[in-house]
């Protein structure tokens, strides 16, 4: 089983798009039983007292658009003790890069990644939080995704 976790600032538009996304690929292609996947923040920004905000609501009608539903996904924050849990863990930008170095202090076995890795653009997934540009977010994440999926079934 290939667990991810995708991972972004706040992660209430960016990682839980992400997540939702390629589970309803693996879904889709009837895999889901090779697959965990979950999403986390970098920050404690979107947690209070423990608990996190559900999915920002312009970033859920983009999954809904699409016939993907998120309900019930709340912001966790990414934790040291993930690192062994997981075998990827794709982040955004570079920004959530650095900061998830930061909370798990080095990438000895080289798990953390960037999703637009897994695109022929590269770069990084723009925070639609700021660009409020929820579709162009939805179609980069759904390449990075498909991209990974790609490459995941081949390893396999």
């Amino acid at each position: 089983m290939k667990k991810i976790m995708f991972v972004c600032h706040g992660n209430i538009c960016r990682s839980p798009m992400a997540e939702f996304i390629l589970k309803d690929m693996v879904r889709k292609a009837e895999i889901e039983e090779d697959f965990l996947i979950s999403s986390s923040a970098t920050s404690t920004e979107e947690i209070w007292g423990g608990k996190g905000n559900p999915v920002y609501p312009p970033a859920k009608a983009e999954l809904k658009k699409h016939g993907i539903s998120c309900d019930g996904k709340t912001a966790v924050q990414l934790k040291k003790d993930d690192y062994d849990k997981y075998d990827l863990f794709i982040c955004m930008d570079s920004m959530n890069y650095r900061n998830i170095l930061r909370i798990f202090g080095n990438d000895k076995d080289e798990k953390v990644r960037k999703l637009m890795t897994y695109t022929s653009r590269g770069g990084d997934v723009d925070d639609p939080w700021y660009s409020r540009d929820f579709s162009t977010a939805y179609k980069d994440i759904y390449d990075g995704c498909a991209g990974l999926l790609k490459e995941l079934r081949c390893i396999k």
